[in-house]
């Protein structure tokens, strides 16, 4: 489990791709900020949201599931409810993500235990919207 300043840094530093899984087309969700905010700190994220697969949001093509993102993906990083977390992490797993950031809230320690054993970095209740500000991290000054 990522959790020292130091540990969240270097995952940052080595993450290019994110895979935003729960997107949201509203500005007002949590989702929707978070996906501005890493677009805006030089991420390509991917949102995935089998409700309006196949459209575009903020400029990015949005995918129903991860399975289904063309090319590698560095983090998958989910909105959804705790129910949605084991097959996430299965899917998460299947694709070969570097490593799996559960949101706010998100805690689920056999997801956690299966994900680190396939070998995934793996945060649990956090926000990298909260977080790289917090470590005052940009991308131009730590290239990947």
């Amino acid at each position: 489990m990522l959790e020292t300043d130091d540990d969240l840094r270097a995952l940052f530093d080595r993450t290019q791709r994110i895979a935003l899984v729960g997107a949201s087309k509203k500005p007002e969700r949590p989702s929707n900020e978070v996906m501005a905010f890493l677009l805006a700190s030089g991420f390509e994220v991917v949102p995935v949201n089998p409700g309006f697969a196949g459209e575009m949001l903020m400029g990015q093509m949005t995918y129903a599931s991860l399975s289904d993102i063309p090319g590698p993906i560095d983090m998958v990083d989910v909105f959804r409810e705790k129910s949605a977390l084991p097959a996430i992490t299965d899917e998460a797993i299947a694709i070969g993500a570097k490593s799996l950031w559960f949101q706010l809230d998100l805690v689920d320690h056999d997801c956690a235990t299966r994900a680190e054993a396939a070998g995934l970095d793996m945060v649990m209740n956090r926000c990298p919207a909260i977080d790289i500000p917090r470590l005052n991290w940009h991308r131009n000054t730590h290239p990947k």
